[in-house]
């Protein structure tokens, strides 16, 4: 029987007010899971998501971090412990994505997408690893791009920044994976999130024609393979790349 029961399980994700991330967690929640919304500047947004939780009588707060600044991570972290429990599940989901060419890209631009996108990965994770390992139970999934495998044009930072998210998650995962701590990747594609929106209208013919699916995805369909990731249904799968894009990039 798929299990997918998170029924008392405690989970962080980052980034949790944006489109992508507040249907993880909502999704999370509808498997039982405790979850912490992060967010950086969107409060409201974060609240409703962490409301709509406690309305269907889940358990959530909304939590505010910068995690780009070095002793954030840390700081979330305990919040969490403080509020809900240990964390058994993070969701590495908070990132940025800019606009520069690599000859246009000042050093400011590049170490701050360095440092959302991946830096804050790894210090999450090490903040979460010794509970996780004291139970001999974890999840760690993180969400790269499509941009890691295929690059993109303007977004060399970015694309650098996912890249070596997966470097990293491969690597941890041989770590702790006899601690009973799974480590996985989420490849989202091109799916309709406000990230995406300003590029939908001159772009979106163009998307549609590159992907096999012959549509652009949805943050519920990103969702669903992360649940499952994050499940026992998953306890075997570690160290791999989902990719959820529509055929876009396959392998």
């Amino acid at each position: 029987m798929l299990d997918l029961n998170l029924t008392g399980r405690i989970a962080i994700v980052t980034g949790g007010s944006g489109g992508i991330g507040s249907a993880i967690a909502l999704a999370l929640a509808a498997q039982g899971a405790a979850v912490a919304v992060h967010y950086r500047g969107q409060a409201d947004s974060a609240q409703v998501v962490a409301d709509s939780i406690l309305d269907n009588s889940g358990r959530a707060i909304a939590i505010q971090a910068d995690l780009s600044q070095a002793n954030a991570p840390d700081e979330l972290v305990r919040q969490v412990i403080d509020q809900l429990g240990q964390p058994d599940i993070l969701i590495n989901n908070a990132g940025e994505f800019t606009d520069s060419s690599v000859a246009d890209m000042t050093d400011d631009i590049w170490s701050q997408t360095i440092a959302l996108n991946l830096t804050a990965a790894f210090a999450c994770s090490r903040a979460c690893l010794p509970m996780m390992k004291s139970r001999g139970w974890g999840r760690i999934i993180s969400l790269t791009s499509q941009a890691a495998f295929v690059g993109s044009t303007n977004h060399a930072h970015y694309a650098a920044a996912k890249a070596g998210l997966a470097g990293f998650s491969y690597s941890l995962a041989k770590e702790v994976g006899a601690e009973g701590i799974t480590v996985n990747l989420v490849a989202p594609g091109r799916i309709v999130t406000d990230m995406l929106a300003d590029h939908i209208p001159t772009r979106e013919a163009e998307w549609i024609r590159q992907t096999p699916m012959r549509r652009l995805g949805q943050p519920e369909e990103v969702a669903g393979a992360v649940v499952f990731l994050a499940s026992n249904a998953a306890s075997y799968i570690t160290g791999a790349t989902l990719h959820v894009n529509g055929g876009v990039v396959m392998s």
